[in-house]
């Protein structure tokens, strides 16, 4: 019959530092996860939100979204200018930059950018981007190649 030692107890003061550390630890993924996730979840303001929020937003960048209103698309030396609306909603945009090739009226649209002034509602832009829906394969079948060289 062998009898074994006794294991040794850790002593309290180190088990509250362990234990300290993980929490922190933990706090820390937490907060970085919590961060990420809502950086992500609003991608961007609505006109009618933008216009909503306009004393918090001031001159600092953020995506805006509206639809390009027909007839307001007008070409500049340095991009285009075109009004954003939203029901009864409308911000005027100004863009600096080559416009993509399927902008036009009557589209959505997300615009990168700021306010001009504190108080006023023009925008400047430096990036457009397209929203399109997916049917544009079922509607033009042989007109998109995959990277395997086949058509769909």
């Amino acid at each position: 019959m062998t009898v074994s030692a006794p294991t040794p107890r850790v002593p309290k003061r180190h088990r509250v530092r362990n234990v300290s550390a993980l929490a922190v630890i933990c706090g820390a993924v937490v907060f970085l996860l919590v961060q990420g996730i809502s950086g992500s979840l609003n991608f961007y303001e609505t006109v009618g939100e933008a216009l909503q929020h306009r004393g918090e937003l001031k001159t600092t960048t953020f995506r805006l979204e509206g639809v390009v209103e027909p007839g307001t698309i007008v070409a500049t030396d340095k991009g285009a200018r075109f009004t954003l609306v939203e029901g009864k909603h409308r911000i005027a945009v100004v863009n600096v930059g080559t416009p993509p090739q399927l902008f036009q009226g009557n589209i959505p649209v997300v615009v990168s950018g700021h306010f001009t002034t504190a108080p006023g509602n023009h925008f400047l832009s430096n990036q457009i981007l397209v929203k399109h829906s997916s049917s544009y394969v079922a509607d033009h079948p042989n007109r998109v190649t995959a990277k395997d060289g086949t058509v769909r």
